[in-house]
């Protein structure tokens, strides 16, 4: 798939071959080789690479050329719900691939255990003189060469293949070193048992053969790499669930007004389908037949079914319940909200922190210096065992060992593997409750969160005020009142007009057309009405205009909205007061106290009065409020909060915070974008306005907490993993090279250390969130 961004362009490719973090930095230095190309970076975990070039310049096929023509097959891949045939091909090469590596393990083993449980059997119970026999004296010693030949010619074909490829392309990778290292193995025992055979050398024992390892490190090393391919298939299971979701046919209206079965994919803006009791949605779209109860906890992880009526906006890759819908489509293909969901998992899956990319330059230059390591470690060997005068016999003996070690155990797969199988965990579960993180930025920046404000309207409340009580004065009837609000309210969006002109409507009341609307943001309205000017707002729209009367108190929780002319002698005449209440969500404060149970301090911005704001803060146990907060200015007030010189540097002791925003990323973007970290609070229908690092879909507060702990529970997992790759290899090579792990051994830590930290990354799963 190629996006468009305003200077570049950026298309995904699928490439193959991938099996180390060497790769991994051979496909970047291909792609970027190629004129035009801005960056490039690749995920081993998921096999696939993105890339930002100039349009201008070149193209995704002159990319894919290059980077093939690296050794690396590539293809531009498809991507959102149109990506759901390309995911199922990745899916069956990925399943052909891991049954490849079972097979060469099911090979190797049986080509090396058999004979390994025999020759320890003989040597431990057999005859004393066993272990003095020449190995071209036995059968064992033919069993092996014949054995291990298979091994080298089958089980190693794909190692081999693929070093040669690199050599071609004057490079090495992680089967470089596998191949040399079961070639030092095997080369060095058929040549000391052909010379033994032809007189050349004295006839070697079993012992100081290496047949058996050689077969034994290929079957460990494959055998690794069919539960490593397992496992990542086991990590990417949240792209595939999410594509699964999309139905494939759908049943779309024709001209006669007769339901057809259609591909999903041909449904456009405009069409009508038929949504039958128990079907997926193909599409979203606005009900315009029927009513039903509609499963939305794949999209937005909200458990309850929602209730959806006419006019109610409907979810693709949904659940409908036992009624019939009939349903417009509004946005179809890459434009819903599963498409949009599916990309932002894709992109942050292949997002990178500074460390992996430190990594994959290390990873660039690995294989050469190990090989380095492996050419001093024999030399090295060479001169101790001349020194010593150990026979010819065993210093190329031991050379082989330790060198054979020393390759094997170097392969820097979990170094390209750390990263990668964390964030499609973590970011894969978050996508399943409702929680979109960008990229690993926005990991990084949540894990440090200490403050975090949330915006009130819509956000701590429901955000569909309703008139409660109507005050009218002297003179006026409360329905008065309500009628000219309504009238000079009818044309504003904001959540309180609409209350205002909702309950007109309800009391069968007939507003009047304004002939003349102002709109004052933060304040409220001025219009003019049966040819007197009328303000319709707060008691500050009021001030701005001349109105010195004395402010009562207001009922908790409701927001006053006055309604006021202009005097024929001047000034300001008071006609009433409409009490408009913003009702809390069930959960709201079951979230904040989650908040506070991980040591989060939260703060509340509204434009809201002082009173309505503190009473909801006390309601749902928000610390601090900061009320009467125009939208132009909640920017500054974040800026306040994030530095010690802020307004409440002496509440917070003269520490600066790390703070983030929860908001709906359409009004609070600027304050969004001023916080450390922006979570936005989605509709479940319309990710794309969406300003924040976190997207929660359900709408809900609660996954806030759940997103700074899964946060805080990935970037552990990504510690934990680097720092397993890293100590890995900084223990291993010179235990290796000092002759402390035979090829066996080494082959097996090899094999497990790619698994440790792909099932580390598992254990995600099993992180509660909740």
């Amino acid at each position: 798939m190629t996006v468009s961004t305003p200077d570049c362009e950026s298309a995904t490719f699928d490439v193959g071959e991938m099996t180390c973090a060497s790769c991994v930095a051979h496909v970047q230095k291909a792609a970027r080789a190629v004129p035009g190309v801005d960056s490039a970076e690749v995920n081993l975990a998921r096999g696939r690479a993105v890339v930002r070039f100039d349009p201008g310049r070149t193209d995704p096929a002159h990319i894919s050329e290059a980077i093939t023509a690296a050794g690396y097959p590539a293809a531009p891949q498809e991507t959102g719900i149109e990506a759901q045939n390309a995911e199922a091909k990745r899916l069956q090469r990925q399943m052909h691939e891991a049954r490849a590596w079972f097979r060469r393990a099911v090979v190797g083993i049986l080509l090396w255990l058999p004979l390994e449980a025999i020759h320890w059997a003989l040597r431990e119970f057999g005859p004393a003189h066993y272990q003095h026999m020449p190995a071209q004296q036995m059968w064992m010693g033919w069993a092996g060469l014949v054995a291990s030949t298979i091994a080298i010619v089958y089980v190693g074909s794909r190692f081999y293949a693929s070093a040669f490829r690199a050599l071609r392309m004057r490079t090495s990778n992680m089967d470089t070193l596998i191949s040399l290292g079961a070639s030092v193995a095997y080369g060095y025992s058929l040549i000391y048992f052909v010379a033994g055979v032809l007189g050349w050398l004295a006839p070697a024992t079993e012992d100081r053969l290496y047949f058996m390892e050689a077969s034994g490190l290929l079957a460990l090393i494959s055998l690794g790499h069919w539960l490593e391919a397992r496992a990542r298939h086991s990590a990417g299971s949240a792209i595939r669930e999410l594509l699964n979701l999309a139905p494939s046919v759908a049943l779309r209206f024709d001209g006669q007004n007769e339901p057809k079965e259609v591909p999903a994919g041909e449904l456009r803006v405009g069409d009508w389908f038929l949504v039958r009791p128990g079907d997926r949605l193909p599409a979203d779209g606005v009900v315009l037949e029927g009513r039903s109860s509609i499963d939305e906890s794949m999209i937005t992880g909200e458990p309850m079914p929602a209730t959806r009526a006419v006019g109610d906006e409907v979810i693709g890759g949904t659940v409908n319940g036992e009624g019939r819908l009939v349903v417009r489509v509004t946005k179809a293909g890459s434009q819903t909200a599963l498409a949009q969901i599916v990309q932002l998992v894709e992109t942050a899956q292949s997002s990178k922190p500074p460390v992996q990319k430190l990594a994959d330059q290390a990873a660039a230059v690995f294989v050469p210096t190990v090989l380095g390591i492996a050419l001093l470690t024999g030399i090295g060997w060479y001169i101790w065992g001349t020194v010593h005068h150990w026979s010819s016999g065993s210093i190329w003996g031991q050379i082989a060992m330790t060198v054979c070690s020393v390759l094997i155990i170097a392969c820097p797969c979990a170094l390209g593997l750390a990263v990668p199988t964390a964030l499609m965990v973590g970011t894969g579960r978050g996508a399943k409750k409702g929680i979109l993180i960008r990229n690993i930025d926005a990991l990084q920046k949540a894990e440090r969160i200490d403050t975090v404000v949330l915006d009130k309207t819509g956000t701590v409340t429901r955000g569909k005020p309703v008139v409660g009580e109507v005050i009218a004065m002297d003179g006026v009837s409360a329905d008065d009142v309500l009628r000219l609000a309504a009238a000079a309210e009818q044309f504003s969006e904001h959540p309180l007009a609409r209350a205002v002109t909702t309950a007109a409507k309800e009391r069968g009341l007939a507003p009047p057309d304004p002939e003349g609307f102002t709109n004052e943001p933060g304040l409220g309205v001025v219009a003019q009405v049966n040819g007197r000017k009328l303000l319709v707002g707060s008691a500050a729209l009021l001030r701005a205009h001349g109105d010195s009367s004395e402010e009562r108190g207001a009922a908790a929780g409701g927001t006053r909205v006055f309604v006021a002319q202009e005097a024929p002698a001047g000034g300001i005449d008071r006609l009433g007061l409409i009490s408009v209440s913003d009702q809390v969500k069930d959960d709201s404060a079951g979230a904040i106290n989650d908040l506070h149970r991980i040591g989060l301090r939260t703060v509340l911005l509204t434009g809201d009065n002082r009173a309505t704001a503190e009473a909801v803060a006390r309601q749902v146990g928000i610390d601090e409020v900061h009320a009467d907060v125009k939208p132009g200015e909640k920017a500054q007030v974040i800026r306040d909060l994030q530095s010690p010189r802020g307004p409440q540097s002496e509440i917070r002791n003269q520490q600066s915070s790390s703070v983030a925003m929860v908001g709906d990323g359409i009004n609070d973007a600027p304050a969004l974008a001023q916080a450390d970290l922006g979570i936005a609070i989605g509709s479940g229908s319309d990710i794309a306005k969406e300003a924040g690092d976190i997207v929660l879909v359900s709408g809900s507060l609660t996954g806030v907490a759940a997103a700074i702990k899964l946060s805080r529970a990935t970037m552990r997992k990504i510690r934990q993993n680097l720092f397993l790759a890293f100590i890995y290899n900084v223990l291993a090579i010179p235990l290796a090279a000092f002759g402390i792990l035979n090829p066996l051994i080494a082959a097996g830590a090899m094999a497990l250390s790619d698994v440790t930290v792909v099932g580390n990354a598992l254990l995600l799963r099993r992180t509660n969130i909740d």
